[in-house]
């Protein structure tokens, strides 16, 4: 059976050939070769090009869109400025989430006619679920504009703005137990909720999947690091009698920038020396439909947004807290982490329904390190600037003392995932075990009494 000769297909940069071979049969298949003729490993099939999200979570396309490439932006100031209401139309008329942005404006009047704090902290709530999709859109927009590498490490740094903003202002009003609350609970969101809803959803439909099993526990034992930090704070506060709240917060602070070093260095390792374990597969071609200038105003303006409904959800906590009869634990546990995540936390469920499981899991595992090992250290960080500059009295310090029963509800979390991901399969079953272990984490937080908040040095 004669074989075809191989044939050299353009891949537009000149570092990859095609090989194609023909059986005899009607189908081919391309196999990647590197520039020196070695073949590609199969997570390795296109080191160049780091998969988002962006295709699934972001608004999608269109034909006939504004902005099909750089040619036809406007170059004048006059021609920018008419063009403005026709890029809001593309991003306010593009997903049926936004319909939720009705709320923006309730929220504020509600603030401002002192409506009852139960009606601000609601509309302000569902108000900032789909700002939070149009901060992750913008960011994704101006990533692409940027290139690969600024993009990436702008992707990395605003995944989690929603989050970082709602705690800084709770922060600033001395709402600590809401801060640490919330950033634990949108740490067990993305690891038991979201992930176990991919796991049910995609299992219900596919018996097994798979996913990159290398690139997964990678950051479990980064989330592993993040609850040893928890860990020796709480061990450090209840084995002495004499360690004062000064002692815990240079531990916390030390520890913060060791975290944020971390981190830092996670970023090198996933963008620079190890990119081939973070690449897959993709099938379209990822353009912008925004210009850079475009994507910037909206970044910020939706920031802006953001920061004001967020501060008004903050100021209504307590209000809350009275009329339903709720401890700061709980909202700040289980309902806050809602608002940041409700929108990605869908997108990672429906990738996860076609078997995109590696971005699945990215979603959720990658969105909890992200808050553990870049969030948290911050916030300890900006509340020692705030106790610096005496915003923060005593008794309202920013640490990484979280009280007993938080600290063992990471652990268990972080425990039970490590145990799930190692073999780089799942099922439906692993997904009602997660599901499990959040619904069951959330009964306790319910029940939780208030009176035992943070616990203070020495005891």
């Amino acid at each position: 059976m004669a074989e075809q000769l191989p044939t050299k297909a353009a891949n537009g940069n000149g570092t990859t050939d095609q090989l194609t071979k023909s059986n005899g049969s009607s189908s081919s298949r391309p196999v990647s070769l590197r520039s020196n003729n070695e073949p590609l490993s199969p997570v390795d099939t296109n080191p160049t090009r780091r998969v988002t999200i962006r295709s699934e979570r972001s608004l999608p396309r269109k034909s006939g869109t504004l902005l099909d490439n750089e040619h036809h932006e406007p170059k004048t100031i006059g021609g920018k400025i008419a063009a403005i209401p026709g890029y809001l139309k593309l991003v306010l008329f593009a997903t049926k989430i936004n319909v939720l942005l009705i709320f923006i404006p309730l929220g504020i009047i509600a603030h401002f006619l002192k409506w009852p704090e139960v009606a601000i902290f609601l509309l302000n709530f569902v108000a900032i679920i789909p700002l939070a999709k149009l901060l992750g859109y913008a960011t994704e927009e101006i990533a692409l504009r940027l290139g690969e590498n600024l993009g990436a490490l702008l992707n990395a740094s605003f995944g989690n703005a929603v989050e970082l903003i709602m705690a800084v202002i709770a922060l600033k009003e001395g709402e600590i137990e809401v801060v640490k609350a919330s950033v634990l609970g949108s740490v067990l969101s993305n690891l038991l909720l979201v992930m176990g809803f991919c796991f049910v959803c995609g299992g219900v439909k596919y018996k097994v999947q798979n996913f990159n099993q290398t690139a997964a526990q990678t950051s479990a034992s980064l989330l592993a690091l993040s609850c040893l930090s928890l860990l020796i704070p709480a061990a450090f506060s209840a084995t002495s009698s004499l360690v004062t709240e000064a002692d815990l917060d240079h531990l916390s602070y030390g520890t913060a920038i060791v975290l944020l070093v971390v981190y830092v260095l996670y970023l090198f390792f996933q963008l620079k020396t190890h990119t081939y374990l973070y690449s897959t597969s993709n099938d379209e071609e990822e353009e912008p439909q925004l210009p850079l200038w475009f994507g910037v105003f909206l970044l910020l303006g939706i920031t802006a947004i953001v920061a004001i409904c967020a501060e008004f959800l903050v100021d209504s906590i307590g209000g809350l807290a009275e009329s339903w009869n709720l401890s700061r634990t709980f909202i700040g546990l289980i309902l806050l982490p809602i608002v940041g995540n409700a929108a990605e936390h869908v997108t990672a469920v429906t990738v996860a329904m076609k078997n995109k499981m590696d971005l699945a899991i990215g979603v959720a595992i990658g969105s909890s390190m992200q808050i553990a090992l870049f969030v948290t250290p911050l916030l300890v960080i900006v509340g020692w600037i705030l106790v610096a500059a005496g915003t923060l009295g005593a008794g309202h310090h920013m640490n990484l003392l979280f009280n007993t029963f938080e600290t063992c509800v990471m652990f268990v979390s972080v425990l039970i995932v490590n145990y799930l991901i190692q073999d780089g399969e799942s099922n439906w079953l692993e997904g009602v075990m997660l599901l499990s272990t959040y619904i069951i984490i959330a009964i306790a937080v319910y029940f939780y009494p208030e009176t035992q908040g943070v616990p203070s040095a020495g005891h």
